[in-house]
């Protein structure tokens, strides 16, 4: 069986590029979807059909699967569990990561290995140079594969935990969804005031050079307890109360800015009644750990 061949189950946006980003590769590459619409147009790329999932496990050692979630695995997977024994799942759909940890077990359990992956991209531009992906699982079943891999993006192994792919993915995740709504609002207020959002974005684009600066150093804070000043807590919230008046007063919706609020007071409430600085951060991880 040849090592430069994988399958691909499942062919949203996301599994589309990892097939095109293999063939891009001369990496053989068979395909599997439900809709067959989606099959028929990576077979006009170059790819091979596979009629059943269990044809799919067949053709190839390993599988990479992209799917919703990690219950759609057991959907799939579960069409053709006596053909597991033997190969390799590489699951890179998205799930938080006890999903993945049980995830992996029942992988092993019928058979077969396993490793999971996180897919860190522009969208569904796995080429794009910002693009990379988490893995995690056994070092030895990732390594033995990885170069079979490497055309889907820039690999970073992160340890023998299954679930250690999505706990980064999905904390980059907790960081980029805020950034969405937050941009959303912030071009909806510029937009709302009468002036031109192209106008606006070159000036976001220069306040975010600085987000490296703050993240170091909130960072730093963090692994000691968080930043926490009552004064700077109040700045803070105030701050916040003048976005939500910037906001409304155009008929933007503020309820983004409301939530950031809330977070800024509850930990001024907190400091006032613990007599000492209590940081967001502090609130976030909960009182006992």
């Amino acid at each position: 069986m040849s090592t430069r061949s994988v399958s691909v189950l499942g062919l949203g946006p996301m599994g589309q590029s990892m097939v095109k980003a293999f063939l891009a590769a001369d990496i053989e590459v068979t395909v599997w979807n439900r809709s067959t619409a989606k099959v028929d147009a990576m077979v006009a790329l170059g790819a091979k059909r596979a009629e059943t999932v269990a044809e799919a496990l067949d053709a190839n050692e390993v599988s990479v699967l992209s799917l919703t979630h990690y219950d759609a695995m057991y959907d799939v997977l579960g069409q053709a569990v006596d053909h597991l024994p033997g190969k390799v799942i590489a699951n890179l759909s998205s799930d938080s990561p006890e999903k993945a940890r049980a995830g992996a077990k029942w992988v092993r359990e019928r058979g077969a290995e396993f490793f999971s992956g996180g897919v860190m991209s522009a969208g569904d531009n796995i080429a794009h140079p910002a693009s990379y992906i988490f893995y995690s699982g056994p070092e030895a079943v990732f390594q033995a594969h990885a170069e079979l891999l490497r055309p889907l993006s820039p690999q970073e192994y992160l340890g023998a935990d299954d679930g250690l792919a999505q706990v980064f993915y999905q904390a980059l995740l907790v960081i980029f969804h805020p950034w969405l709504l937050a941009f959303d609002q912030a071009t909806a207020v510029i937009a709302k005031s009468g002036h031109d959002i192209a106008e606006f974005v070159p000036f976001a684009v220069r306040a975010s050079e600085a987000f490296p600066y703050f993240m170091e150093q909130f960072s730093v804070a963090n692994q000691n307890g968080g930043w926490a000043d009552l004064a700077s807590l109040k700045m803070m919230d105030a701050g916040a109360q003048h976005i939500i008046d910037a906001s409304e007063e155009v008929g933007v919706d503020a309820g983004f800015s409301h939530l950031a609020q809330s977070f800024w007071r509850k930990a001024v409430a907190a400091s006032e009644a613990a007599g000492k600085p209590v940081s967001t951060y502090e609130l976030m991880r909960g009182a006992n750990s």
